[in-house]
């Protein structure tokens, strides 16, 4: 959406109480005017559609997961992994500004100094991806970087059904993943049941 510059006079007290609010919210002033103003109009800014994406994903996966919005297009999930020293997986979600072809993205890592966790951890990224592509030959997924990266790509519109296909995809991700770490001394049982949840969450992605 394009923007351009405008001149407004405003009180100091607005703009003090604008300033504060923008702070609480992780924005900045224009971009919270532009916000209220659209709000006022009735007219869906893409802040404020990926802002309900973000507050339905935290309704759907906040007792699971901790949540932490840095900025008003991504959203941080973790999930402790039930291995030496409970190593957190994070789970960043990127929602798209002016969404094509994707919505957004998901980028999944672990920051460990270990290397037997690390192998580990690609094995299964390399895992889910192979699943996802047997099932879904098109899926925008790959494993790059030491991380797993998905891009979202559907014909869905509205931010429920978006906010709801990203967190069933997530939490599909992360309950196949402790599965995997669960089964590591059974590694065909592992590759199975992968599959199985893979299967069984019905993924809108």
């Amino acid at each position: 959406m394009k923007k351009s510059v405008y001149s407004l006079i405003l009180s100091e007290n607005v703009v003090a109480a604008v300033d504060r609010l923008a702070y609480e919210r992780h924005t900045n002033r224009s971009n919270l005017i532009n916000q209220i103003l659209a709000e006022y109009v009735s007219y869906e800014t893409p802040e404020k559609r990926m802002q309900e994406v973000f507050d339905r994903m935290q309704s759907l996966l906040g007792g699971v997961f901790q949540t932490d919005s840095a900025s008003p297009t991504m959203l941080t999930l973790r999930s402790a992994l039930s291995y030496k020293y409970n190593p957190t997986v994070r789970y960043q979600v990127e929602m798209y500004r002016t969404p094509q072809v994707a919505v957004g993205e998901l980028k999944v890592s672990m920051r460990t100094q270990n290397s037997t966790l690390s192998l580990l951890v690609m094995q299964f990224f390399k895992l889910w991806t192979k699943i996802e592509r047997a099932y879904h030959p098109d899926s925008d997924a790959e494993v790059t970087d030491g991380r797993f990266v998905k891009r979202f790509v559907t014909d869905a519109t509205d931010s429920e059904s978006i906010a709801e296909g990203i967190s069933a995809y997530i939490d599909a991700f992360d309950h196949a993943l402790k599965t995997f770490f669960y089964q590591l001394e059974n590694p065909e049982r592992a590759a199975q049941e992968v599959e199985r949840i893979y299967i069984g969450a019905n993924l809108l992605f």
